[in-house]
């Protein structure tokens, strides 16, 4: 365990003597039995907005993945960036989730990076610049809008970056035919870190409202 970091190990003790300590019929029931989530989330990495933390949700609860800037790409069985595919293959058609939900935050790493690549290659780095790529017609999209103040181009291209990732689920004909049934539906939502904040998108109007308590 050497050089193993002395804050995990702290932590891990606190969680068997609390919560798995408390919950452990739980747990060996879901070892035992697998899981059943009905929630799937497409969220980010970031440190600062963990699904399970805003969402106080417990084990099983919700099947999670992170990537940078919570991004779905498009559909490509031939292609690259299979990672969330696969993903949402196993949660639609083994887990059978009833929702798929794209949480997206505030002060997101990813998005500054989108934006400072319309400044030029020198600022993409090795991965992430070709990772944000496919938002450069949406980015583009938001520096153009006059309508958008340069203090709030961040926050809006977070919250198109959702709209996007939407947009991709419903590149797979699976998610689509469920979701016409009635059998699974797709949301978007936005975590503001610094007031903790929860915006929903509303299909009725294209755009995001606060989650009420």
């Amino acid at each position: 365990m050497k050089n193993f970091p002395a804050s995990l190990l702290h932590g891990y003790t606190e969680f068997l003597d609390g919560r798995f300590a408390a919950e452990h019929e739980r747990y060996h029931a879901l070892a035992e039995h697998g899981q059943t989530p009905k929630i799937m989330m497409v969220a980010c990495s970031d440190s600062r907005a963990a699904p399970e933390t805003i969402f106080n949700a417990g084990p099983s609860e919700i099947f999670v993945v992170r990537n940078v800037a919570n991004l779905v790409p498009e559909r490509r069985p031939d292609g690259e960036d299979q990672s969330v595919s696969a993903a949402l293959e196993f949660a639609v058609n083994h887990l059978k989730v009833e929702h798929i939900v794209v949480l997206g935050h505030a002060r997101c790493g990813g998005i500054s990076a989108a934006l400072a690549l319309e400044a030029g290659p020198k600022n993409s780095g090795d991965f992430i610049g070709k990772w944000m790529q496919p938002l450069h017609p949406i980015t583009q999209a938001v520096l153009a809008d006059t309508d958008i103040a340069p203090a709030d181009q961040q926050t809006a291209l977070e919250r198109e970056a959702i709209k996007c990732s939407l947009a991709n689920l419903r590149g797979f004909p699976t998610i689509v035919e469920l979701e016409q049934a009635g059998k699974i539906h797709l949301h978007g939502s936005w975590f503001n870190i610094a007031n903790g904040e929860l915006w929903v998108l509303d299909p009725a109007i294209g755009d995001f409202a606060r989650a009420s308590r």
